[in-house]
């Protein structure tokens, strides 16, 4: 028997011996854990700082810049028993969210959607305030630049009704009378404005119109001065300017003498001037008296005659 035949129990204990080291050494392996995941085209995945992954372990990839995942397809793999699940390419360039439109709004499902890959089609829909111009597309289409092509403006602004005219006063139009736009309201001179200034073109349910009613221009009122209190009349007599008056009937007054008896005189007239004011009548007098009259001449000779009357009848009882 060969020397050598008596040495192979022992190295097959050796190898034995080192495969249970290595066992003892990699012990995760040895429970079926998985190694990094596979390589995706366009995508990277989220490894969270790890470089083996236990049993049943799921690993999500992400979409490098410029690529956009594709709808339906996996974006992650799980550890099966020490490998991946299998997963196809789901990163693919794509147009970016179509261009947003001041007159239009996506369709649906366009609205919702993120992924436009090259040759995509998108459709559109007029706004509220807006009617579509049929004799211009109103899709867009993804290139192959991933760039969308150029919109035309398919859908129109609607327009309000004329406004019509004011009497008295004038329509201002600024630009035009389509939505969005508005008008302005004046009056002649002369008349004042009632009702509102400016009027816009806006939404009332589906159709346009206009937000205020045409206003009024009405004439203005005169300028009325204050109510004052009513004061009696002042009455002021400019000589020479009243009417003549109206000659009235003379008045006698007759006085008797205190001395005796007195033969009876003529009657002295005695004219008094009209005063100032009101128009007053000529009143004549006629005076038997014995008073005397300042610097009146007839007065003093009718005294006079009455005493020297006097005197004779006294003579004449003494006679007898």
């Amino acid at each position: 028997m060969s020397p050598c035949w008596g040495g192979t129990p022992a190295v097959l204990r050796l190898l034995g011996g080192l495969t249970l080291l290595l066992l003892l050494l990699c012990p995760h392996a040895a429970r079926g854990d998985c190694s990094l995941p596979p390589d995706i085209p366009n995508a990277q995945p989220d490894l969270k700082g790890l470089t083996s992954f236990p049993n049943k372990k799921v690993v999500t990839y992400k979409c490098n810049k410029g690529f956009v995942k594709v709808p339906g397809e996996p974006d992650s793999v799980i550890c099966l028993e020490n490998v991946w699940s299998s997963i196809k390419e789901f990163c693919n360039r794509s147009c970016n969210v179509p261009t947003r439109l001041l007159f239009a709004t996506l369709k649906k499902p366009y609205n919702t959607q993120n992924y436009f890959p090259s040759g995509s089609v998108v459709e559109y829909e007029c706004r509220l305030g807006f009617k579509r111009d049929h004799s211009l597309s109103g899709n867009l289409t993804c290139l192959q630049n991933f760039t969308w092509s150029k919109s035309d403006e398919f859908c129109k602004k609607k327009s309000c009704p004329n406004p019509g005219k004011i009497i008295n006063g004038n329509v201002i139009v600024k630009t035009d009378i389509l939505y969005g736009s508005s008008i302005s309201f004046s009056c002649n001179t002369g008349y004042k404005l009632v009702g509102s200034a400016l009027s816009a073109c806006v939404l009332k349910g589906t159709s346009t119109d206009w937000s205020h009613p045409l206003p009024e221009c009405k004439e203005s009122s005169p300028i009325s001065k204050p109510t004052s209190t009513p004061q009696k009349p002042t009455t002021t007599d400019v000589p020479g300017t009243k009417p003549p008056s109206t000659p009235q009937k003379s008045t006698t007054v007759n006085v008797s003498a205190t001395e005796g008896s007195s033969t009876p005189q003529k009657p002295t007239t005695t004219d008094v001037p009209a005063t100032q004011g009101p128009a007053v009548a000529k009143t004549t007098t006629s005076v038997h008296s014995r008073s005397t009259s300042k610097g009146s001449g007839t007065i003093s000779a009718g005294h006079t005659f009455i005493t020297l009357t006097v005197l004779l009848m006294a003579l004449v009882a003494m006679a007898t």
